[in-house]
């Protein structure tokens, strides 16, 4: 048998891609800067929703507002009970009705000189009769408690209380514009969640190329297997990477919510539970994000790797990457403000453009229930991603695989020396 038949020949591109993607992906996976990797967004996260917390006490305490009464004993107590009738139909609507004790102890008080003198925790101060109420605040107060405070002083005047008629309410689970205005919510928190993942971990592409391209590393490989293949196999390793991390810190939200749902949900006034639900259901529409998010990524990072191959130094990459991420916030931007347009021209440009597809896609899909739109979408974006990778590897062959004279007079034997070039001796 001849030795050669036994030879194994040149793995494949889809091969190729597998073992770069295999390699990378442990290679990534098992380092020490990984776990730190994973660490690092816990702690922003931490640090926010605490601020998040003592920042929303803090400002229910200062937002306390109290409007000043500064008549007399009779037409004030006249004016707490009007309010006290009116509360249970008004409820926030009206101010809280505090008398001022200087009025009541300094004969000649001026409602306009207690409030520029920063005296008191009043928001304004009405003073004068029932008949004849005088409000004295800023613009802004005036403005905003000037009808309140006149529908207290017109039922203070009343010798007997009104009588309110009884409002037969009935509810309805829900209605097309409740259902439309809950939807438009999640469009925009999954798309926020969408952004953020991507952004966060499509630089771990870049990263790792000019890694290996510092090493030289990227060259043995190219000059072993198809480019093509590296470039696909190192974003795939990427993705998978991610889903690792998202994995571990989806799991890590989960236990924080478990221990302490309450707290968060009282502090933040957010509770993820009543989200409401998207238009194709809550199962499709997970698998959709997480298909969305994979092709959000390899869209990304299949730009990052052609902004690697044209970069020699890191000042570069971060030079090159700069405009790309900028690029990327405002392609956000149009899939954001096109959700309250569906349909529209703008809307379309966002679906067909690749790199906001996935972000408007997924908006449509917590809007609209159609799911062959997503088929269509999802066939588009890969061909992006396949027309990026291939133009990727075209400019890094060009551009780094040619080292050295490559493509060059060779040195001393320019147009300029003396004499021809030899043939070389048979």
């Amino acid at each position: 048998m001849n030795p050669a038949d036994t030879i194994r020949p040149r793995l494949s591109s889809l091969e190729a891609a597998w073992v770069i993607a295999r390699r990378d992906f442990l290679a990534v996976l098992l380092s020490r800067a990984f776990l730190f990797f994973l660490i690092g967004p816990l702690f922003p996260v931490l640090v926010g929703g605490l601020a998040g917390a003592i920042g929303g006490e803090v400002q229910r305490d200062a937002v306390n507002v109290e409007i000043g009464l500064a008549m007399d004993a009779q037409d004030n107590a006249a004016m707490l009970a009007s309010a006290a009738r009116l509360a249970p139909q008004l409820g926030g609507a009206l101010p809280n009705l505090r008398p001022v004790p200087e009025a009541a102890t300094e004969p000649a008080f001026d409602a306009r000189a207690f409030l520029e003198s920063r005296r008191g925790n009043y928001a304004a101060i009405v003073s004068g009769t029932p008949a004849r109420p005088e409000l004295v605040g800023t613009e802004g107060q005036l403005a905003r408690w000037q009808g309140p405070v006149g529908l207290i002083a017109e039922q203070a005047l009343k010798t007997e209380p009104s009588v309110f008629p009884q409002v037969v309410s009935e509810v309805v689970t829900t209605s097309a514009a409740a259902e439309r205005s809950s939807r438009i919510q999640t469009a925009q928190i999954a798309q926020m969640v969408l952004f953020l993942l991507t952004m966060l971990l499509a630089g771990m592409v870049l990263s790792n190329l000019v890694e290996e391209k510092a090493n030289k590393i990227i060259e043995i490989l190219a000059a072993a297997i198809p480019m093509d293949a590296v470039f696909m196999g190192k974003l795939f390793a990427m993705l998978g990477v991610s889903f690792v991390g998202i994995a571990v810190w989806g799991l890590a939200g989960f236990g924080l919510w478990s221990i302490g749902s309450d707290a968060l949900t009282g502090s933040t006034g957010f509770d993820i539970t009543r989200l409401p639900a998207p238009a194709v259901g809550w199962p499709l529409f997970l698998v959709l994000g997480v298909i969305y998010f994979a092709m959000a990524y390899l869209l990304l990072g299949a730009l990052f790797l052609t902004i690697g191959a044209m970069a020699n130094t890191v000042r570069e990459v971060q030079t090159l990457s700069m405009p790309v991420t900028m690029m990327q916030l405002m392609v956000f931007f149009l899939a954001a403000y096109t959700i309250k347009q569906p349909g529209s021209g703008l809307e379309l440009a966002a679906v067909i453009f690749p790199l906001s597809s996935p972000f408007a896609m997924l908006a449509r899909a917590a809007m609209e229930e159609s799911l062959w739109v997503h088929a269509a979408a999802l066939a588009w974006q890969a061909l992006a991603v396949l027309a990026l990778v291939k133009g990727g590897s075209r400019l890094f062959r060009k551009r780094v695989m040619k080292s050295g004279n490559a493509g060059r007079a060779p040195r001393g034997r320019r147009w300029w020396t003396r004499g021809p070039l030899r043939e070389p001796a048979e």
